[in-house]
């Protein structure tokens, strides 16, 4: 669930992170390991017949509950990738499976002009309040993930990423998506990170985003966080966390692309 408290309801956005959290802190612990087994199992139980992964519980699409989700299947296929090595034949079966059907999911969802729809994460700014630059960059960053991508990944990965590339703003940052929503923190840093799975790397526009993150992250330890986050009531909240993180996660993706790129980590 969301944090430790009484009422935290099992999701599958928090699972998939505590999956990666588990991976990249304690991989080879052996309770790590059978938890992070039991989370894999949760999930794939959880998966929609469209091959989508809902939140809460499994369904008919016809609620917020149990509708599958670009962003939770992007969440939830990162996970299961990073864990791969480490199950057992039987379970990777299964996550074969699954993966497949939910990389058909994900490229059924994506919109007409490129884009991704999330469920949870919205933009005050947009039309429907929907945040499709969040929903873009999330699957772009799980597609990238998948080593053996086929060829209607990257067609997909193209689309989207062309998409992104045309809602960058004049001054480098990005916003929600549509013209005219502000820039924030956390969307821009989502974008750069998302761009870095793209062939051949956009540095001019990714470039320009770092420059608009460096010139807007002063004081680092203490980062404005916008109202990005949307529940289904249209409850509104922000997370402080997201800027720091996202932030660090795109810098790093840079970092890495440039490296393995041969141009060094400037």
């Amino acid at each position: 669930g969301w944090s430790d408290q009484p009422g935290s309801i099992a999701d599958a956005d928090d699972t998939p992170g505590a999956l990666l959290a588990l991976h990249h802190l304690a991989g080879d612990d052996p309770a790590a390991r059978q938890a992070a087994l039991a989370g894999i199992g949760w999930l794939l139980d959880l998966q929609n017949r469209d091959g989508g992964i809902p939140t809460f519980c499994k369904g008919w699409n016809r609620l917020p509950f149990d509708r599958s989700a670009p962003d939770i299947t992007a969440h939830t296929l990162i996970a299961w990738q990073a864990w791969q090595q480490d199950l057992p034949p039987p379970l990777a079966h299964r996550v074969a499976t699954a993966r497949t059907r939910a990389i058909a999911y994900l490229l059924a969802s994506q919109d007409p002009d490129g884009a991704w729809t999330p469920l949870w994460f919205g933009n005050q700014w947009c039309h429907d309040q929907r945040n499709r630059c969040y929903g873009t960059a999330r699957v772009l960053i799980a597609l990238r993930s998948l080593a053996d991508a086929d060829g209607s990944c990257a067609e997909a990965q193209q689309r989207g990423a062309t998409w992104l590339l045309a809602r960058q703003h004049g001054d480098g940052s990005w916003g929600g998506g549509d013209d005219g929503s502000p820039p924030s923190i956390e969307e821009t840093a989502l974008a750069i990170d998302a761009l870095c799975g793209v062939e051949p790397l956009p540095d001019p526009a990714i470039d320009r985003g770092l420059a608009w993150l460096e010139a807007h992250s002063p004081d680092p330890q203490h980062l404005p966080s916008a109202p990005i986050g949307l529940y289904f009531a249209k409850l509104w909240y922000d997370e402080r966390l997201y800027p720091l993180l996202f932030s660090c996660s795109a810098v790093a993706a840079v970092c890495a692309r440039r490296h393995n790129a041969g141009q060094g980590q400037e």
